[in-house]
């Protein structure tokens, strides 16, 4: 795919996520991250030559690996996989500008504890299992805003900005639409929260339709070819 012709396709993304913002009523930005965890830094850098700045990894060894590669580039980092606590200092080490996956009370005071240590504050999301999947990590939904404000009063060095979900691994919409929704409520009943990071490739218009402003891209942004 030449430079111009990757152009038009991400100008057509675009296209489609401001169609699906346009579809509700309260017509909220939707910001991408770009999912790059399958693709070398070139790719990286090729996306970032046609606008994209926010790019989001899933393991920290590669986080760390593209943005020392990519480091003349001001890059806005995101962590959007699993985080094991034997990785922290190492995702530290890169100041993320957000960290998508605080899936358990142990993993944030695991965190604020480094933090605290380094003096350093990190912006979060706390990660909701909203299709109650056992494949997903994350909080159920009956216990989310107690664990929510737990880590908020526990963890200063924590900024909690909002909540991460993934849909239901299912083909069936109304079940996917179902997750988001229950997604969706949390989030607006949480103390200043700002994120509400739903949505991936395969279902991003449907999360953006039940209120999500912050989108994870990956495949669709990177063809092949």
């Amino acid at each position: 795919m030449t430079p111009l012709e990757h152009k038009r396709h991400i100008d057509a993304i675009i296209e489609r996520v401001e169609k699906a913002r346009l579809r509700v009523n309260d017509h909220h930005i939707v910001k991408i991250v770009a999912a790059s965890k399958y693709v070398d830094t070139e790719a990286i850098r090729s996306l970032y030559e046609i606008g994209q700045r926010a790019f989001g990894e899933n393991k920290v060894q590669d986080l760390v690996a593209k943005s020392e590669a990519l480091d003349e580039l001001p890059i806005e980092w995101h962590f959007i996989g699993t985080l094991q606590k034997n990785k922290i200092n190492h995702l530290l080490a890169v100041h993320p500008y957000l960290i998508h996956s605080i899936d358990s009370i142990e993993l944030a005071h695991a965190l604020n504890d480094r933090l605290e240590r380094e003096k350093m504050t990190l912006r979060g999301l706390v990660q909701i299992n909203a299709a109650y999947e056992e494949s997903k990590s994350g909080f159920l939904p009956e216990e989310i805003t107690e664990k929510y404000l737990q880590i908020t009063q526990e963890c200063p060095r924590l900024h909690l900005q909002g909540v991460m979900s993934i849909g239901a691994h299912v083909d069936d919409p109304a079940v996917i639409q179902k997750s988001f929704e229950i997604t969706r409520r949390i989030f607006d009943t949480l103390p200043n929260a700002t994120i509400c990071s739903m949505g991936m490739s395969s279902d991003f218009e449907l999360a953006i339709e039940c209120g999500s402003n912050l989108i994870r891209l990956g495949s669709i942004l990177f063809p092949k070819g």
